[in-house]
Formats: C-alpha cells, sequence, structure tokens
C-alpha cells in the first residue's frame, strides 16, 4: 500500500517532544536519557503507535522506544499520543519515546546488550522473492537483532500474513534462534488481557482474519 505523504512532516516530527533527535547520541545510555534504570523494549515499524501507547501505560516499570521511518507515520502516532494525553489530563508519558530512523541503524543506535525485547508487529511482508532480505526477520535483520538485545533478549513478532510467518518460522532458527512460543491463532490460543492489539490486529481480526505470533530467543551456546 502507497504510503500518502503529509507535507511538512519532517519538521513536525523533528520538532516534536517525544521524537529522540539524534539517539546515537545515547547508545550505551540509555537509562540516563529515562533518568531510570529499566529493561528496554523496542518496536520496528511501530506505525500509529496504539500499541505501545497501551503497552508502556500497561507496564509502567519498562522503557519503550517506537522505530518508525517513515515522517507522515509518526505524524500520526505524534499527534494521537498528544490526544489521548490531553483528553485523559496525563503528562507527558515519561516511558515512551520515538525514533524517526532505519532501522538499519540499531547497532549505531544501541550498544551490545542494551534492549530487552524487540516486538515486530504486521511488518511489510515484501512477498517477492528478491525482496527477502527487506523483510525484517531475515537474517540480516537477525543479525543486528542480536547485536543489539541482551543475552535472555526476545523477538515477538505477530503477522496476518501467512506466507510471511512460514518463511520466519524457518528463518529464524536457522539464523540460530530458538523459537519460544508459536501460534497460527492468537486470539484463541492467548487470552484477550494479555494480548495488546495494534491498529491493524483490530481491523484484520474483526473481519475474522486470523493472527500470527511467535516469541523467539537468542540460543545459548
Amino acid at each position: 500500500m502507497r504510503l500518502r505523504h503529509i507535507p511538512g512532516s519532517e519538521d513536525f516530527v523533528r520538532e516534536a517532544a517525544s521524537v529522540v533527535n539524534a539517539p546515537e547520541q545515547y547508545r550505551g545510555n540509555w537509562s540516563t536519557f529515562f533518568r531510570k534504570e529499566a529493561p528496554l523494549a523496542l518496536e520496528i515499524g511501530m506505525g500509529k503507535g496504539r500499541f505501545l501507547r497501551e503497552l508502556s501505560a500497561r507496564e509502567p516499570e519498562r522503557n519503550f522506544l517506537g522505530l518508525e521511518r517513515y515522517a507522515s507515520v509518526l505524524q500520526k502516532a505524534i499527534e494521537r499520543k498528544e490526544r489521548e494525553e490531553r483528553e485523559q489530563g496525563k503528562r507527558e508519558r515519561e516511558n515512551l519515546y520515538f525514533l524517526w530512523e532505519d532501522a538499519k541503524r540499531l547497532t549505531e543506535i544501541f550498544a551490545p546488550g542494551e534492549v530487552a525485547r524487540i516486538y515486530l508487529n504486521f511488518s511489510d511482508p515484501w512477498p517477492k522473492a528478491g525482496h527477502a532480505m527487506r523483510r525484517l526477520t531475515s537474517s540480516e535483520f537477525l543479525k543486528l537483532y542480536d547485536a543489539v538485545l541482551a543475552p535472555e533478549g526476545e523477538i515477538w513478532f505477530k503477522t496476518d500474513n501467512d506466507g510471511l510467518f512460514e518463511w520466519s518460522l524457518e528463518e529464524i532458527p536457522a539464523a540460530g534462534w530458538v523459537l519460544q512460543d508459536v501460534t497460527r491463532d492468537l486470539h484463541r490460543d492467548v487470552p484477550a488481557e494479555e494480548n495488546v492489539m495494534t491498529e491493524y490486529e483490530e481491523k484484520f481480526s474483526a473481519r475474522g482474519q486470523k493472527i500470527s505470533r511467535l516469541i523467539a530467543t537468542r540460543k545459548k551456546c
């Protein structure tokens, strides 16, 4: 699906208080940025941000970063976060910030072992075989995750795309990861109160579309 560009979105994102500019300056020191020692979770390709808004409210003991490469999409996430805070009379959530970045820069932004968990929610499936290395569960990206995740770090991956999920079930173990939990019908197998939904997930599940999820950890040597 082609993204609609919002004129001025780049400047909007650059000036937003909830966006971390030049995040590489905090590499190895994110706990100082958040002003507390806490496990750091990262969502890659965060879209409009519903997942992280809800999860960060549920888990105030964690620090959260949402990474999005498209300024127009990130602007919508920022606007929704600010609107939610105004409507609920809340202060800016101090455990949730956003990154306007490409995931290929992960090792420039995070030091080894600095991230406790990575969320991949409804990532672009890149269905053409020639584009396989662009998939966020490809061996190329798995190398980046391995470089920044803590020894007990996890990847949580959700999708409605059966082809991408089956491909990932082969790609991830082949890259040296261990599959800890796999379901091809998340909403049947996991209690609703334990699953935070994204905007896409709510829409797809309302149509009766099954959602698949896996959790992977780094293989211990």
